[in-house]
């Protein structure tokens, strides 16, 4: 995967600007955060979930 780096975001965040304006713009960065927030909880869940059950997997081998 390669890197974007400050010259490819910056470009990014012109183009945006020049698409969806100024007043737009808030909006799809809170949606756009809102949106990164729920997927971080959900992984964190989902790995949260399988430690659990490699734990419990452990102690049971352990018996």
């Amino acid at each position: 995967m390669s890197n974007i780096g400050v010259p490819g975001l910056i470009l990014i965040l012109i183009l945006a600007l020049i698409i969806f304006g100024p007043k737009k713009l808030p909006e799809i960065g809170r949606a756009f955060g809102q949106t990164l927030r729920e997927f971080k909880k959900s992984t964190s869940e989902l790995t949260k979930g399988d430690y659990e059950e490699d734990k419990k997997l452990q102690q049971k081998n352990q018996e």
